[in-house]
């Protein structure tokens, strides 16, 4: 099982997204992502997402919003991940070189058009509503197979 955290950060209606194309062996190569990652031991999701952000952009983010979490069942090495997903617009620092891809402020309007995970095409527009969600997400060969999704308010 995998503990993990994705964040989408953003400011004056663009949101910072990642185009991993560096990382070798990556299981998203390709695609566009929120940042984040796994967590190291005794981190809360609040810990790993801002140590997450800061080393894949050089942001410093305050006050994550938690505003997900996703189930992907047998998503990669026939592990389940679980995924804290946060926004965060209050930031400060300047971009760095990624060393997992690059990165880009992207218009919001302009995020569905993206090389995304199917998933993510679910779930994004999901963070401009009020409450959380929660979903399950079951891929096959990186195809989107099956998903289902609770809202909260």
């Amino acid at each position: 099982m995998k503990l993990a955290t994705l964040c989408y950060v953003r400011k004056d209606k663009k949101t910072l997204m990642l185009h991993r194309v560096k990382k070798p062996d990556d299981v998203h190569e390709g695609k566009w992502n929120g940042l984040g990652g796994k967590f190291e031991p005794g981190e809360s999701p609040e810990d790993c997402v801002i140590r997450e952000v800061r080393e894949e952009s050089g942001l410093k983010i305050r006050r994550p919003k938690l505003k997900g979490v996703l189930t992907f069942p047998d998503f990669a090495k026939r592990e389940d991940w679980y995924v804290f997903v946060f926004t965060a617009s209050d930031f400060t620092g300047r971009l760095l070189d990624s060393p997992e891809g690059n990165l880009a402020w992207i218009p919001d309007r302009d995020l569905l058009k993206l090389n995304l995970w199917g998933g993510d095409k679910v779930f994004l527009p999901l963070l401009d509503r009020p409450g959380c969600f929660s979903g399950k997400f079951r891929y096959r060969g990186g195809r989107l197979l099956t998903y289902s999704v609770e809202n909260y308010r």
